[in-house]
């Protein structure tokens, strides 16, 4: 579904992405995982076109995303609070994300009673409370399902359990893995969270100073071979 070819991001002369080659398929559950400034975010932000690369190609499907916007149909994501419209309440929020896949408000109404456990009460019907107004997580929440309710062939989230309580992760991951089984969706998650990655992607990339240091399929010992790594790079 992603295809990516001899990427290159270069900042102030140094470079911070460098994939010569990376295959993300249809359906798959994908987890990136590595330290901060390994390069995660600014993959993600390239394969949603919100950066310009200096060298190589991100395909989505058919499309190359730095000339086409059709694969944007297909694809939703949230990395951070700047996806947000803060000055809008999270039903005005929704409705407005939903017009832009094609939906109408009781289509939105009707998928918003999925996510009613991870709410908590706390989100909808706040009698004009406004998006800026609310608690980090509650605004995680409200990002994450922001993209979710658009039911995208293609999801892609930046460390979506950051800011929530450990119920809203435990729900959190359900509804991912849910919706990936669903739906046959890709969903690509950056994490610095090793047990959320390992628990619920079915392969995982190790990136680090801008390289694919390890591509892993899940199986019993990925989260001990993360950790070793991991530990061995702290030492070192």
């Amino acid at each position: 579904m992603i295809s990516i070819s001899n990427l290159v991001k270069v900042y102030n002369k140094s470079i911070v992405l460098n994939i010569n080659d990376l295959t993300i398929n249809q359906g798959e559950l994908f987890g990136l995982v590595g330290n901060n400034g390994a390069g995660k975010t600014t993959l993600l932000r390239l394969i949603l076109d919100l950066i310009k690369a200096d060298k190589g190609t991100v395909r989505s499907g058919d499309y190359v995303v730095s000339k086409s916007e059709n694969w944007k149909d297909y694809t939703a994501s949230y990395l951070d609070e700047g996806f947000l419209i803060d000055f809008l309440t999270p039903e005005e929020y929704f409705y407005f994300i939903g017009n832009e896949y094609g939906f109408q408000k009781n289509e939105i109404d009707s998928r918003l009673l999925d996510f009613k456990t991870f709410f908590n009460d706390e989100i909808l019907g706040q009698r004009k409370k406004f998006i800026r107004d609310f608690s980090k997580g509650n605004k995680q929440k409200i990002g994450v399902v922001s993209a979710l309710i658009t039911n995208p062939q293609v999801l892609i989230l930046d460390e979506p359990f950051n800011s929530l309580d450990p119920s809203s992760q435990f729900i959190l991951k359900r509804y991912l893995m849910e919706y990936n089984k669903r739906t046959n969706g890709s969903v690509i998650i950056s994490s610095h969270d090793l047990n959320h990655v390992t628990e619920i992607c079915q392969r995982i990339v190790l990136i680090e100073k801008g390289l694919i240091i390890r591509d892993l399929q899940n199986n019993e010992h990925v989260l001990t071979d993360l950790e070793n790594y991991f530990s061995v790079e702290k030492i070192n």
